[in-house]
């Protein structure tokens, strides 16, 4: 590996550690045995993937955050319209009562850790062990949310919040799961840029906008990803910019290749990116 600028390649492994880099030097090598690089490989080849990385990981996480809002709205409006605001305590509206009240330990832990101020003010003036839904989903995780929603029996409610989104509950179940896990890498500040997922979300058989296409095996990479967070926010947020960003981005950074991603050809002519 040649070093165009060894000073600034040295301040940058003094921020980013040798070990975290080598995940993005890999793709670099030609014997991966041996860990001998492809002739003409940079540092600076393997610093701009890098930099590539971290700028995906901050757009995919900012619209995962505001799916994770509408989310919470949706839930607390539609499911606190079928019974009252208290409905997340109900074990007759949940598929497994053990589940559920895991699940609502989990909340109630949520619920003891937050530092908020409405949870404090709900605290010195009620004595109910947890708020309306429209409270307590605000201080409640989106993995623990994910789970919550899951676990909903079947029906009309399950329904209506999936269809919030654009998708059928079986979908919207997997697609939450989904958004929770590429999150947490995100929070993490792990590489998500050419990552193989250990999970496969569904692809929706009838759904009501356009959605992508893809070979029967489908991706475990990010653009089945993205591909969901562009499908939600056309559903919650039709004037969003996601797709202008994401575009902006990968012309920002022309050397890196969108198959290493899960991009097939010409997915930009399909109609979700336009």
């Amino acid at each position: 590996m040649a070093f165009g600028n060894e000073p600034a390649a040295e301040a940058m492994l003094k921020r980013v550690s040798y070990y975290r880099m080598s995940g993005y030097w890999y793709p670099l090598l030609a014997d991966r045995e041996r860990h001998i690089f492809k002739s003409g490989v940079t540092f600076e080849q393997a610093a701009m993937l890098y930099d590539f990385d971290s700028n995906l990981r901050h757009l995919v996480m900012s619209y995962i955050e505001q799916i994770e809002v509408a989310v919470r709205t949706q839930m607390a409006y539609i499911m606190s319209n079928v019974t009252d605001g208290f409905w997340f305590e109900d074990s007759s509206l949940f598929s497994n009562i053990n589940l559920h009240a895991k699940t609502l330990q989990n909340i109630s832990d949520e619920y003891n850790r937050s530092d908020e101020q409405f949870v404090k003010a709900f605290k010195r003036k009620y004595s109910d062990p947890l708020p309306p839904s429209w409270m307590t989903l605000e201080i409640t995780s989106f993995g623990t949310m994910s789970i919550l929603y899951q676990q909903l029996q079947p029906g009309l409610p399950k329904r209506n919040v999936a269809a919030a989104f654009g998708v059928s509950d079986t979908v919207f179940v997997s697609w939450l799961h989904t958004l929770v896990y590429v999150r947490n890498i995100c929070a993490h500040h792990a590489r998500l840029w050419n990552r193989v997922f250990g999970i496969r979300p569904l692809m929706p058989r009838h759904p009501r906008h356009p959605f992508i296409t893809l070979p029967t095996s489908g991706t475990q990479r990010v653009y089945f990803v993205l591909a969901i967070i562009r499908y939600i926010l056309n559903n919650i947020d039709p004037r969003n910019t996601f797709v202008t960003e994401l575009k902006t981005l990968l012309s920002k950074f022309p050397t890196v290749n969108p198959a290493a991603m899960g991009f097939p050809q010409g997915w930009n002519n399909e109609p979700l990116w336009i």
